[in-house]
Parts: C-alpha cells; structure tokens; sequence
C-alpha cells in the first residue's frame, strides 16, 4: 500500500501543470533560502544586536497578524491571478533594492529591517492566493500526496538555497545571494500566471469582503476542533521553536565560533531533515489520520530545540538541524495537509489565511520575544526555554486534539 502511495505521488510529479508549478516554486524558494541564509549573516556584518536580529523577523512576520485575514477574503473572493500578480511583483523589488545598496555601498540594518517588513505585507496579503492554488489544480483525493510534494521541494531549496548562498557569499559577497533571489520571482510568476484560472465576473455584492462574512468564516474554521487544533499546533511550533533557525548565525558564530560556511552548512541542514520528513509523508497513505502525526512531531520538534540549546559539540549542530527540519516538516505538513482537505471549499482561503497567521505571525512574536530573550540571558539558555515550553504545551494539545473524531465537510 505504502509503493502505491509513493507511486501516485511521483505520477503527481509528472503531470504538466502540477510538475512545472512544483518545478517553478522550487526555483523561486532557492532563491528565497538564498536571501534567508545572507539577509541575518548581512545585518551582523552591519552590527546589529540579537534584538535587531529578532526585530528583522518581527517585521518580516509582524504584517501576517494584521492582514493575512484579509489575504484569505481576497484568495475567496478576489482574481487570484491579480493579487499574486501585483504583490509579489513589489515583494521582488525589495531584494534588488538591496542589491542596489549594496553596490553603492550604502546599506544599513533599519533599511534592510524597512524592506523586511514590506516583503511581510506583500506575503500576507499574497500567500493565501498561492497556499489554495495546489488544491485547485489537483483532485480532492491528491491534495495529501500533493501536500507532501510541495514540502518536498521547498525543502529541497532549503538545500540548495543556502548552499548557492554560501558560494556566493565567500566569492562575490551578499549582493550575489540578494541578485539571485530577486531573479527567481520571475518563473514563478510566469507559472502561476498560467496554472490560475482567469477570474471569472461575479456580482459586486460577490466579490466584496465584507467584516461580518470574515468573522463567520474564521468563527466556522476555529469552531471546528480538528481544524482548530492543526492550526494551535502550527502556532506553537513557530512560537517557540521557529527562532532556532532565525537565531541559528548566533548559535553558529557566537556559541560554535563558526563562519559562513558553517552557517549555510547547518541551515542546509536543516532542509535535508525537512526533505526527508516530505519525503517519509509521500509514502503515507491519503486515508491516514494525520493528526497523531503532527502532535508526535510536533513534541518532537521541541524536544530538538531543547538537544540545540544544550549540545556542545560544533560537529553536531549540523545533525540537530537534520533531526529538527524533519520534526518541522513532518508535523507541520501533517497538520496543513489534515487543514485543507477537511476544511469546506467555500472558506478554504480563509483556513489557509489563519494557517500563515500562526505560521507567520507565529514565528514573527517568536523571534522579537526570543530576541529579547537571547539579550537577556544568552542563546542557550533562550532555546532551552522556548524548547521546554514547546514539549509541555504539545503534550497538552495533544490530549485535547487527538480526542474528538475528524471533522469532515462536504464540498
């Protein structure tokens, strides 16, 4: 049963509109990876402290608190090819303004702080367009493998991304890291331009988002306990656990006395762990729970910030990362996965929108609290807390998530 799953995804994989999709947004998060690697590296260059650091991540995710709701009503209601159109085309200019800076020499932390936050707007108001395409381009029955599939190549430029970031950095410097990301908007775009349909008219009184529509959909989408704890469960994660990644050119310089190298090395990773988390989730069958396998992963998730915070070995951050990406993926797939395919269609940008809003806004208080926690007492001792809390309160989760049946909607 489990070669059959893995043979209907890899049939997924080779279909056109799917595959060039899949193959275009593996090109666009390479170069996304590629900026996350030089962006943190970049500002301690600059010398800013752990709390710009962590305020950089607060502005990149800090726009999802207040409008990624908003970003759902418009991937329900708005021309899906138009908004990712117009956003993502501002998002790309961010990453060639500080090319920009960089070759006049001119770059300081507030500014690239300044860009982060507008990529974060761009991303809220966007990303619940892009989040509910899969599902429309794939049957109800693929949307798991297909799921799993996206995790795989997004992890997969987690690979790739800092390790072109890295050859860059030692050789041309940030402005080649920077370059690439902003060269690699352009096939995605042009790729999700052609998968979208384009929109069809509706009726003025359609096509508006209303407050009072908003607050039902997100009041039917939390009122549901299975669909209420996939998304409790991706807010945890990114809360307490997400700032080992953001906080990882700290652990690397300070605690391990490691260069670029070794920072692109360990996010790198990183991606390897979430790549074979993906890869493990292709061989689960559609019809499986996933619920249990996201709490699981998920206490495990913690548990590995809590092994990061206390290893002493600089050889092993490496195979931390590797335990940590695949505890990420794993739980967090799981529960997207058990998200979308439950969630009716008629809402499903807005399940989306509140999913991003715990991932995004999750890990944007993440990293401002963890970078204030890091100034306080140190980085060990930060993901010691953030580890901790994260194991206890998935524990609790767990029991009361696991209890009540799926709930399942009609289309």
């Amino acid at each position: 049963m489990k070669n059959n799953a893995l043979r209907s995804s890899i049939d997924l994989l080779l279909t056109r509109r799917f595959g060039t999709f899949w193959f275009a947004c593996l090109l666009s998060n390479i170069g996304t990876w590629a900026q996350q690697v030089a962006q943190p590296w970049l500002l301690l260059s600059l010398g800013a402290s752990s709390f710009l650091l962590g305020l950089d991540a607060f502005a990149l995710g800090a726009p999802v608190l207040l409008l990624t709701l908003v970003g759902g009503a418009l991937a329900d209601r708005a021309d899906r090819r138009r908004v990712i159109g117009i956003f993502q085309s501002v998002q790309m200019l961010c990453p060639t303004l500080i090319v920009v800076l960089l070759l006049v020499g001119s770059v300081q932390p507030w500014m690239v702080i300044v860009l982060s936050l507008i990529v974060g707007i761009t991303d809220a108001l966007s990303m619940p367009s892009f989040q509910s395409i899969v599902p429309t381009i794939v049957e109800r029955g693929q949307v798991p493998a297909a799921m799993a599939l996206n995790s795989t190549q997004f992890n997969i430029s987690r690979i790739l991304g800092p390790s072109v970031a890295g050859m860059l950095m030692a050789s041309i410097g940030a402005v080649g890291a920077f370059a690439i990301s902003a060269a690699s908007y352009v096939p995605f775009l042009a790729v999700a331009f052609w998968v979208l349909p384009r929109s069809i008219r509706r009726p003025p009184e359609q096509g508006r988002i209303e407050a009072s529509r908003l607050r039902a959909s997100v009041r039917e989408i939390a009122g549901a306990p299975g669909l209420r704890g996939a998304i409790v469960t991706a807010l945890v994660n990114s809360l307490l656990c997400a700032p080992l990644v953001t906080f990882c050119p700290i652990l690397v310089r300070q605690v391990h006395q490691g260069d670029i190298t070794h920072f692109s090395l360990t996010v790198a990773a990183f991606g390897t762990g979430g790549l074979i988390g993906g890869i493990g989730l292709l061989a689960v069958e559609p019809s499986r729970d996933r619920r249990p396998i996201s709490s699981w992963f998920a206490t495990a998730y913690g548990a590995v910030v809590t092994l990061a915070a206390l290893n002493p070995w600089a050889w092993a951050l490496p195979l931390v990362f590797v335990l940590a990406g695949a505890s990420m993926a794993v739980s967090n797939v799981s529960a997207n996965t058990y998200l979308q395919s439950q969630v009716p269609a008629r809402v499903r940008g807005q399940a989306v929108s509140m999913y991003m809003l715990a991932m995004r806004g999750g890990a944007a208080l993440g990293g401002l609290l963890t970078g204030i926690s890091v100034s306080a007492f140190g980085i060990r001792e930060a993901l010691l807390i953030n580890g901790s809390v994260a194991v206890a309160a998935h524990l609790a989760l767990g029991r009361v998530w696991l209890h009540p049946r799926p709930t399942r909607s009609s289309k």
